[in-house]
């Protein structure tokens, strides 16, 4: 995968990491934060938060995303929720 620097890029890099981890079904995929890691000087990575819908649920799932080739490093589920 190419280098990962809009958000443009970044969204699509967690809508194929999200296809893998849970399947092809899922709606309504968006970016809730995102943040440079370590930090803005020294950014190597994204800290990205997105929310899909699958099957009646809202899932928050955090991504560890490298900004050279898109590879994720991390992935982990931080909730699990009925949409309001």
């Amino acid at each position: 995968m190419s280098k990962v620097t809009s958000e443009n890029e970044i969204l699509e890099a967690s809508k194929k990491a999200i296809e893998s981890l849970y399947g092809p079904q899922i709606e309504d995929l968006k970016l809730r934060v995102v943040f440079p890691f370590p930090n803005e000087k020294q950014r190597d990575s994204w800290d990205t938060q997105v929310t899909f819908l699958k099957n009646g649920l809202q899932y928050t799932v955090d991504l560890m995303i490298q900004e050279s080739d898109g590879m994720i490093t991390n992935a982990r589920l931080i909730d699990t929720m009925k949409p309001l």
